[in-house]
């Protein structure tokens, strides 16, 4: 820690300047040394109000600077491959934000290059949302009380996308956000997080109300990603995967997941960041999460301590991307493929 440790930012939009700015700038010996974003005016506005040093012309910049340890890379899905894979390649430590990228075959190649570069630190933003509840949800599955798991449930709801004059975001974009649509991914992510299981087939069907949406620039783009999701997913030991994802949500919206076993069920409230416990007949109790182990965020912590003490990443490895891109990829090619059943 004699040495400071000198981070480099691609892209800084809301969550590098609500988090991973913050997060950085509260570690002792380490520096924000450099940032680029889409325009230099972006950039020197962040630059100004979080003290960085110096603002670079270009993200390649960043990459080749022998200055920087760590690139911290916040940009769209869309180039979270090129990227992660030049930082590497120039010995850069990386911390990408999600989703990990467009397709499965751009995560794979993330995965590979962090493969050939085992010395370097190469993580992903994990879903945030459990946070406070995952170490107690561990604990109750460990202790096998719920019995094995029949059925995972994940529903997601919101209104976002119910006025088609709503215009299309960067997430319903498909040359920026590619295959990965509404919530799907960060809700697999917490269910692999929790199950240790991915799905080995699954069916899905989807909707698109609206056909074309005007982009923040006024620009007509044809809308390619769901508006309307689900997916029916079988495990090895025949126990299902329901999942339900929609933004044209017009009653209250939801955010949850269940896990129903042959003892009792866990019901995960991710609006109200409860969780409730089951026994076999239904009867329902709050579950208490004990203050030290109620979790947080600590992403930025987490990547520094994965560099300095050579931890590994938990949350979340490559390795763990690539699996909730498998799961998306599938879901992709199922509902494309008049529900063809995928096996994965």
């Amino acid at each position: 820690m004699s040495t400071p440790l000198r981070i480099g930012l691609i892209g800084a939009g809301g969550n590098t300047r609500l988090q991973h700015l913050p997060g950085f700038k509260a570690i002792p010996g380490v520096e924000v040394v450099a940032v680029s974003n889409r325009s230099r005016e972006s950039a020197e506005k962040v630059a100004k109000e979080f003290a960085i040093p110096r603002v670079a012309a270009t993200w390649q910049e960043i990459v080749e600077d022998k200055g920087i340890d760590a690139v911290c890379i916040g940009t769209w899905p869309n180039m979270h491959a090129k990227m992660t894979v030049a930082a590497l390649r120039a010995g850069k430590h990386v911390l990408c934000e999600a989703r990990m990228a467009r397709s499965l075959a751009e995560a794979e190649l993330m995965l590979a290059e962090s493969n050939l570069n085992p010395n370097l630190v190469a993580q992903l933003v994990p879903a945030p949302m459990s946070f406070p509840l995952d170490a107690t949800i561990d604990e109750i599955l460990a202790s096998g009380v719920l019995g094995p798991i029949r059925e995972v449930h994940l529903n997601c709801t919101t209104g976002g996308l119910a006025d088609a004059a709503t215009p299309a975001s960067w997430r319903q974009d498909h040359s920026l956000s590619g295959k990965n649509s509404l919530y799907l991914g960060i809700y697999y992510e917490m269910a692999l997080r929790w199950t240790g299981r991915e799905v080995s087939s699954l069916v899905a069907d989807a909707a698109i109300f609206t056909k074309q949406r005007n982009d923040t620039a006024g620009r007509a783009l044809p809308m390619l990603i769901p508006e309307s999701l689900t997916i029916l997913g079988r495990y090895h030991d025949d126990s299902r995967l329901i999942a339900n994802f929609s933004g044209v949500e017009t009653t209250a919206p939801r955010a949850e997941a269940r896990l129903n076993g042959t003892k009792g069920g866990l019901r995960v409230d991710l609006t109200r960041g409860e969780l409730w416990k089951s026994d076999a007949a239904g009867r329902e109790q709050r579950v208490e999460i004990a203050p030290e182990k109620k979790g947080s965020w600590r992403v930025e912590a987490d990547f520094v301590e994965s560099i300095r003490e050579r931890k590994p990443v938990t949350l979340t490895s490559f390795a763990a991307g690539v699996r909730y891109m498998r799961f998306t990829e599938a879901v992709w090619e199922s509902w494309n493929n008049d529900r063809a059943r995928v096996v994965l």
